[in-house]
């Protein structure tokens, strides 16, 4: 028998389940590590099923539109063409909060950037699906281009969204402890700095990509590169108004995410769709021109940051506003708003704190969460500033960092 450093007992075989418990030091084998060397894993556009039919999406080319027609007569007359789709076959909308419902798989009666989706075909081969998708024909009322985090804040008509705080803002936060004006008056050093931090997006080497096939019992399956197998779940169960346990979506190895492949996609609801019309298994891949239309990149974020600080470098109090460009649509938006000021104080302690936080619809691919998730940007604004503080008073930059944490 033998001390667990409790005072109790424990007999050899427990022993022995704690050591092989202790994992530092020990090597272990990446479990898919040998698959992905000789090239046996299967991503999402790997899989092949017997008379598998391949799907193309028309985008649009406008960025801001109402869509007056959609013509699809002489897609559905080519030959080798199964299904052509558009926004009255999927009238359902959905989205990865319960707050930002706002995305429909194919556009209905707006386009919000350029590269939303209008249509879908599913043709016997990929040349044939585009082909197809060329002979499309939409017709579209142009509206005024919403392009900037200034131009949303100031513009209120035309809305991109019927929903939102007032005009084209997504949300408004606000959030505050401590007395302000105390912190300022004993500061000796107050700063105000404007810091922009641009957008970017995920690039994973692999491509968004889907399968899906309905067996004889009319279930589905869908073989998905996505990141948030339930999340999709609750959506197609929503949109295609099918019960949730007829659904199996299998998430596929990913070829690289990173945040990117956390939403519900519309091309993954799209392909199920079209298998349910035609009975047959149906296959999209999508170009990396669509990737970056797909987007859910991390925001734009306009920062504006008032800090006061002592001559020692302690911080008194830190009033900080974000702007995020959120693109055409939710996302993930409501709560990266939040990150971008709630996350201030955790790497800090900042006795007296006001964070102003505002998201805005922009008719750009939406934004969304990508490693860190709403929390590089302002690390960036308030490091900066702290180098700044640093630099005007003659101080060492890590000796500030460490006397906050």
């Amino acid at each position: 028998m033998n001390s667990n450093g409790n005072g109790s007992k424990v007999n050899g075989a427990g022993a022995q389940a704690a050591k092989d418990l202790n994992v530092i030091g020990k090597p272990f084998r990446k479990v898919d590590a040998r698959s992905k060397c000789v090239g046996a894993t299967k991503f999402a556009d790997d899989i092949t099923l017997p008379r598998m039919l391949f799907c193309k999406i028309l985008r649009s080319h406008v960025p801001h539109a109402r869509i007056v027609s959609v013509d699809t007569s002489k897609a559905a007359a080519l030959p080798g063409v199964l299904a052509v789709i558009t926004g009255k076959d999927l009238p359902i909308s959905y989205g990865i909060l319960p707050v930002s419902q706002d995305e429909h798989p194919l556009c209905r009666e707006k386009v919000r950037f350029i590269g939303d989706p209008v249509a879908a075909v599913a043709a016997i081969d990929e040349d044939t699906a585009f082909d197809a998708m060329n002979l499309i024909e939409v017709e579209y009322e142009p509206l005024a281009t919403i392009a900037s985090i200034e131009e949303a804040v100031e513009t209120s008509e035309p809305r991109i969204h019927d929903y939102g705080d007032y005009g084209n803002v997504h949300k408004s936060v606000h959030l505050e402890f401590g007395d302000m004006d105390e912190g300022f008056a004993e500061a000796d050093l107050i700063r105000e700095d404007v810091f922009f931090y641009e957008g970017n997006t995920h690039l994973p080497m692999e491509q968004h990509a889907a399968v899906a096939h309905f067996d004889a019992d009319n279930k589905l399956t869908l073989w998905s590169s996505t990141q948030t197998p339930h999340y999709v779940h609750r959506a197609l169960a929503k949109t295609l108004e099918m019960p949730a346990a007829h659904i199996r979506v299998i998430a596929t190895p990913n070829g690289g995410g990173f945040g990117g492949k956390s939403d519900p996609f519309n091309h993954e609801i799209v392909v199920c769709e079209l298998s349910r019309r035609t009975k047959r298994p149906v296959k999209v891949t999508l170009t990396r021109e669509e990737v970056f239309y797909c987007h859910r990149g991390r925001h734009p974020v306009l920062m504006k940051s008032r800090i006061g600080v002592k001559k020692d470098g302690s911080i008194t109090a830190l009033d900080f506003q974000s702007f995020l460009d959120g693109g055409a649509y939710g996302s993930y938006g409501v709560a990266s708003t939040f990150y971008t000021g709630a996350l201030q104080t955790v790497t800090y302690e900042v006795p007296r704190y006001r964070f102003r936080g505002l998201r805005a619809f922009t008719n750009k691919p939406p934004c969304g969460p990508k490693r860190g998730h709403g929390t590089p940007q302002p690390r960036f604004a308030l490091e900066v500033q702290l180098d700044k503080i640093a630099d005007e008073l003659n101080l060492d930059p890590a000796e500030i960092r460490l006397k906050h944490l």
